[in-house]
């Protein structure tokens, strides 16, 4: 359940109050008359069930009330009411599991921002991995994982592919170079201050690498891993999941492979940084296919299964 709160212009809102009151997983309207000031406007407050979430959304913005006035959603988090749970138990239990697509759009919406911070975030996360590579660490390599933020503008990306929203793209794929390139370049950095101090491991010197032997080797299973990435990486961002989006994070291979382009182009291990290079390209562009196939998939298939339950 989701709580609306809706600021419609007063000539709209009769015919709002007329579609909310046909519909039976609407609860909790409020209505105050000309109690908005910027926009002015009626205050219009309710709670709508997740099956009809989607519906009752798309009314309003038929309505145009997200141009002329304001829509603002909460989630309910507890609701003792026996009139929503009935509301509820009316519909099938599918239903009360479907995606609220505003909500997700305007989840990924907010992830496509980048401040400051999420560059900054990116060149630390290629520091770590880089020690990681050096000191062949698989804890520092999923910590580095963890750490980069980059999905985050894969899924915008991927969004704007679905949509055809060309600013949104270029604006994601502007971010997701310059963050690599400052990975790279920071990783380089720190590299070249471990080769020119012979501060390396022994082992990595002696060219026993199984780290960054993983990281520079594309092969089928990256590109399995891959796909089943971006596939949980949408249905978490769908479903507000926000363990399993980190669980996106530690199972794809970015920002270690952009880490060990630069630490192999230090130490003059040219395949490996070619293989690295790959492996981040490869990566990050099945990452944003499949996720805005997933994205459109997902959406159509709930569509289906609301106009199924409607039928029946």
């Amino acid at each position: 359940m989701i709580h609306v709160r809706a600021i419609s212009p007063s000539h709209i809102t009769p015919g709002l109050i007329e579609a909310l009151d046909d519909n039976a997983g609407v609860v909790n309207l409020v209505v105050l008359p000309g109690a908005a000031r910027y926009p002015a406007g009626d205050a219009v407050q309710f709670d709508v069930i997740t099956a009809e979430a989607n519906q009752v959304l798309s009314q309003l913005r038929a309505l145009e009330i997200d141009r002329s006035g304001s829509i603002t959603i909460d989630p309910v988090e507890a609701s003792i009411s026996d009139i929503a749970a009935r509301a509820e138990g009316r519909e099938p239990p599918s239903e009360n599991f479907a995606p609220i697509w505003e909500t997700v759009i305007a989840r990924i919406h907010s992830l496509g921002n980048y401040p400051p911070s999420w560059y900054v975030l990116l060149a630390i996360a290629g520091l770590i991995a880089a020690q990681g590579i050096l000191t062949n660490s698989q804890i520092l390599i999923v910590g580095a994982m963890i750490v980069g933020p980059e999905y985050y503008a894969v899924a915008s990306v991927a969004l704007g592919v679905n949509r055809r929203e060309h600013p949104r793209i270029r604006q994601g794929l502007r971010a997701l170079v310059v963050g690599f390139l400052l990975a790279i370049v920071a990783s380089l950095i720190f590299s070249l201050i471990v080769r020119g101090f012979g501060l390396e491991p022994k082992a990595f010197r002696d060219g026993i690498t199984p780290v960054s032997d993983l990281i520079n080797s594309p092969n089928f299973f990256s590109v399995v891993v891959a796909v089943l990435a971006g596939i949980v990486g949408v249905v978490s961002l769908a479903e507000s999941r926000a363990n399993t989006l980190i669980g996106v994070f530690v199972s794809v291979t970015t920002i270690p492979a952009a880490a060990d382009v630069g630490v192999s182009t230090v130490f003059e291990r040219w395949n490996e940084a070619w293989g690295s290079l790959e492996q981040l390209l490869l990566n990050l562009v099945l990452l944003v296919i499949v996720g805005a196939i997933a994205l459109n998939f997902t959406r159509r298939f709930w569509i289906r299964m609301h106009r199924r339950a409607e039928a029946r």
